[in-house]
């Protein structure tokens, strides 16, 4: 099995993706603000992917925004735990990691979206990788504190765990309906598999305390 092509290790490099992925999310926002009309070819809609065949859609949401808190929460996100990610996967690892969660969770939304009849819906924004990022890190970092607001510490797998809470909270009782609740769960549930399946690792029991994962 760990010869297979799902488990073989990339060769360990680190060459700044995270980096990378921030300057491009800053350059598609700034081509967006100059020409608005752009946002409606790069973000996710149902119609346009499987009516218009607008298939690149997929990849491009993630790197689409809907105005600055937007993009400057995402990318504050992506900088403090991304980088440190990174670090401990390596690139290649992290690339492969960021997109397949990034493209899962906006598959998933697709796929839902489709089939319970909402057309309509245009969803952008890295927040489904991001939030994959965050379980990564608190998986590597399980006893990380995290200060929330620059005060209050709160362990890095405490904060997944409310984090999740809240979006399973908002997607059921439907707060806050125009965030994407749906699409930043299954950026956790595809980070989850990603380390279960491809890393051999398992989140739950990290964050349980059974086992620590060391490079």
């Amino acid at each position: 099995m760990n010869n297979s092509l799902v488990t073989r290790p990339f060769t360990y490099r680190f060459y700044n993706a995270a980096f990378a992925i921030i300057v491009v999310n800053v350059l598609i926002y700034l081509i967006n603000m100059a020409m608005p009309s752009t946002r409606a070819y790069l973000a996710l809609n149902p119609v346009l992917f499987v009516g218009r065949k607008f298939y690149w859609q997929i990849v491009t949401y993630m790197f689409t925004h809907a105005g600055f808190s937007h993009i400057l929460f995402n990318m504050l996100a992506l900088f403090f735990f991304g980088v440190q990610v990174e670090r401990k996967m390596g690139s290649h690892e992290f690339l492969l990691f960021y997109f397949i969660s990034g493209i899962g969770a906006g598959a998933f939304s697709l796929l839902v979206y489709w089939f319970t009849g909402a057309f309509q819906v245009w969803l952008l924004g890295a927040s489904g990788a991001i939030f994959a990022v965050l379980l990564a890190f608190a998986t590597y970092f399980p006893d990380s504190r995290i200060y929330i607001m620059g005060i209050f510490p709160m362990k890095a797998t405490h904060l997944v765990l409310i984090y999740t809470g809240i979006e399973l909270f908002s997607q059921i009782f439907s707060v806050r309906s125009g965030v994407a609740h749906l699409t930043h769960l299954a950026g956790f549930g595809f980070a989850f598999f990603y380390f279960v399946v491809r890393l051999g690792i398992n989140p739950v029991k990290v964050f349980l305390g059974h086992d620590r994962y060391y490079r």
